[in-house]
């Protein structure tokens, strides 16, 4: 099938560009060490020379936590017992699904974040694309070629989301829910008819994050300067192939949820000082990684199967391309350069 070949070529893509994957992680990890600095600065604030630091330092003190978490404020907010091993990915979707309001200090880090995500998809998509070496000046060349143009994209799909997460989540889970369970008397009936609006709502935030990935892939591939015309190609993409397209996505969600499982049963509790805080650290970090490398799968997955799908010699967006030339354009040169 033609899903399950761009979904090993994809796999094969991110596999041959580890600095892609390396480099995504340092600059995850440059992003939040100030912000682990400053929450660390918030606890040596509190505990200073009291009776608490000691056993503080020696385990976890679910008390004085409780303590901490109900005086901080900004960031500190962050620092809850529900960071703990598999709690936080846990609660982080949670969050999402219940569309909780998030602290404007952790908004600011999220845009700051996305941010530096628009400048870096131009590049992975580029060397995706490709599907060979692109080397630093061609990867932030393409990174800056459409870093503008993915923000321009971005305003339309952060509006998008905005429809789903304030319209669309409350009409589901207040209005629509509230109507349908006003007459049960089982609370398992209330939960499963809450449970199948998450899905609901799970499927269309899902085919909104499918149409936005295949815009960009567009615009990288065929080299396209509007992004309204990026952004309807790949509408007409999915619409033509929503079993396709929607099949490689849940095989992709089904692999993001395979390293959630993982991390589940590998996760550690609470800690002690030594060795089980250190692997506790290595834990985290390598299921840091693994869910990086699941986001770039899906970068790699859906662009060999667009390019598999159209991106053929006929199909290119400038028939007669100046450097830096667009992946489309570079295969209609090797194709022409072959006896």
């Amino acid at each position: 099938m033609k899903i399950v070949r761009a979904f090993g070529d994809g796999l094969g893509r991110v596999h041959r560009a580890p600095a892609v994957l390396a480099g995504v992680y340092l600059l995850t990890l440059l992003l939040t060490l100030p912000l682990a600095a400053v929450v660390g600065g918030m606890i040596e604030d509190q505990l200073g020379h009291s009776l608490a630091a000691d056993p503080v330092a020696a385990g976890v003190d679910y008390d004085w936590w409780q303590k901490f978490d109900a005086q901080a404020s900004g960031l500190g907010r962050t620092f809850s017992p529900d960071i703990i091993g598999f709690a936080a990915p846990l609660g982080n979707l949670s969050r999402l699904a219940d569309g909780a309001r998030v602290p404007l200090v952790i908004t600011g880090v999220i845009g700051a974040w996305l941010v530096v995500w628009t400048f870096l998809a131009g590049g992975i998509l580029d060397r995706y694309a490709r599907n060979r070496p692109t080397r630093p000046s061609g990867f932030f060349s393409a990174g800056g070629v459409y870093f503008f143009r993915f923000l321009r994209l971005g305003v339309t799909a952060a509006a998008a989301y905005a429809v789903l997460f304030g319209l669309v989540h409350g009409w589901l889970f207040d209005d629509l829910y509230a109507r349908v369970t006003r007459g049960f008397t089982v609370e398992r009936s209330a939960f499963l008819v809450r449970l199948a609006l998450y899905v609901v709502f799970g499927l269309l935030v899902a085919a909104v994050t499918m149409v936005f990935d295949y815009a960009k892939i567009r615009a990288v591939v065929e080299d396209r300067r509007s992004m309204v015309g990026a952004l309807r190609a790949a509408i007409r993409f999915v619409a033509r192939r929503p079993l396709a397209t929607g099949g490689l996505y849940a095989m992709l969600a089904a692999l993001f949820a395979v390293v959630l499982a993982a991390y589940a049963a590998l996760a550690p509790g609470v800690w002690s000082p030594g060795w089980s805080m250190w692997r506790g650290f290595f834990v985290g970090q390598l299921y840091v990684v693994a869910r990086l490398w699941v986001r770039l799968a899906f970068y790699g997955a859906q662009t060999a199967f667009f390019q598999a799908e159209l991106a053929h010699a006929a199909y290119a967006a400038r028939p007669a391309p100046a450097w830096p030339e667009s992946p489309a354009a570079e295969t209609i040169g090797t194709a022409a350069r072959v006896p």
